[in-house]
């Protein structure tokens, strides 16, 4: 078990770029040690906090440290690390997650004045563009909800309901969308149309068709407005964007993953591009999971290099240095389409040894490679059989 190696300041966030579009992962400026081996002694369960100066807060315990620091996940799925001399006084509470309009609530209060609230059966989406936009997006959530559900349940891995409802964040224009993301990303906010916040767990995007001028159309038949939608020339990249993203949300919500646990971003990256491939010719704008991702497959044949395949199994720098990380994404499609494709019962496996990782933890680069190399077998080899399968990918009719 290892201590905290130095005081933890803060959780910051770091951007990673992928083709436009980003997820946001949050680095501990120190690893969390558990009070305890025993997952029982570490059990997560509800509190009531009291700080200095007064101030009261309620969530859900989910590391504690071995000096009494608290990692706490809020009522609306924020996570904040309390230090030990942070908290004067704690109680029990009943297990009462927020439903949907609470939570809504709850996140229209730190957003600018002018937003609007939709509760769907899974989501709450809070946005200031045309509510047509909005019912859109979110139908297409609830598509996404269920399908991913279903197709990691049919593959033998089952992941569970989220235990509050998923919150998404629509901004009407890019301006006020990179106002309000400047506070998280910093300077990457000019250059992605979405994100998903490992912290406050938020999916954050803008309406990317330009809808709030659609709010005429409220008045014509649904389907029309969704077909407005996939006709607009930024249709492909919004259909990628939000499917990329919501699905992280899925992962790191449904057990797939914890968040801030040790989740190669090869894993998480690939399963977000596993997932995003838009079909424009449904007026649903997607319906399909596992289908060949054309931009990843061509980029990923277009630089591959000897090596890059456990580059990024063993290490996530590559997905964080501006020069390499579109190849980083692009491999990671690669990979990952081509082992569900051909051990899928080995990448569920996989997939069930990183859910038991806990937050702030920490691997190795050995770690990570022996725990693939159990899995999948020599990366080296694996690597071959990725690039072959790429290359019959791309030599198939578009």
């Amino acid at each position: 078990m290892n201590p905290f190696r130095r005081h933890c300041r803060h959780l910051r966030p770091r951007a990673r770029c992928f083709g436009g579009w980003l997820c946001l992962t949050l680095l501990a400026a120190c690893p969390v040690a558990p009070a305890a081996d025993d997952p029982a002694e570490h059990a997560p369960g509800r509190v009531e906090l009291r700080l200095p100066g007064g101030r009261v807060v309620a969530g859900t315990i989910v590391v504690e440290a071995v000096d009494g620091s608290l990692l706490l996940e809020h009522n609306d799925g924020r996570y904040e690390l309390f230090p030990p001399a942070g908290v004067t006084a704690r109680e029990p509470l009943a297990n009462s997650p927020p439903e949907g309009q609470d939570l809504g609530r709850q996140v229209l209060a730190s957003l600018p004045a002018g937003f609007d609230l939709l509760v769907t059966k899974h989501y709450v989406v809070c946005f200031n563009t045309s509510r047509d936009y909005a019912k859109w997006c979110a139908a297409l959530f609830e598509r996404l909800h269920d399908a991913f559900g279903t197709y990691w349940s049919r593959a033998g891995l089952e992941v569970k309901a989220p235990q509050r409802p998923l919150v998404v964040v629509i901004f009407a224009d890019r301006r006020s969308y990179e106002a309000h993301a400047a506070a998280e990303l910093g300077a990457a906010a000019g250059s992605v149309v979405g994100y998903y916040n490992l912290l406050n767990n938020q999916v954050t995007t803008f309406d990317l068709t330009g809808s709030d001028t659609l709010a005429a159309a409220r008045g014509r038949q649904p389907g029309r407005v969704g077909l407005e939608i996939l006709t607009s020339p930024a249709a492909s990249g919004m259909v990628a964007t939000i499917v990329h993203e919501a699905t992280h949300q899925l992962a790191f919500n449904g057990g797939m993953h914890q968040r801030l646990a040790p989740v190669p971003l090869w894993v998480s990256e690939g399963v977000a591009t596993y997932f995003e491939t838009p079909d424009l010719e449904n007026v649903r704008g997607w319906r399909g999971i596992g289908a060949v991702n054309r931009p990843r497959l061509d980029h990923f044949l277009a630089t591959y290099r000897p090596g890059m395949i456990k580059a990024i199994v063993t290490d996530d720098a590559p997905f964080r240095q501006v020069g390499s990380a579109l190849d980083a994404y692009a491999a990671a499609w690669a990979l990952t389409h081509h082992l569900i494709q051909t051990k899928k019962q080995g990448f569920v496996a996989y997939q069930r040894t990183l859910a038991a990782k806990r937050p702030l933890a920490e691997d190795s680069a050995e770690t990570r490679l022996r725990e693939f190399t159990a899995a999948f077998g020599d990366p080296a080899d694996i690597e071959q059989a990725v690039h072959k399968a790429a290359a019959r990918l791309a030599s198939r009719p578009r």
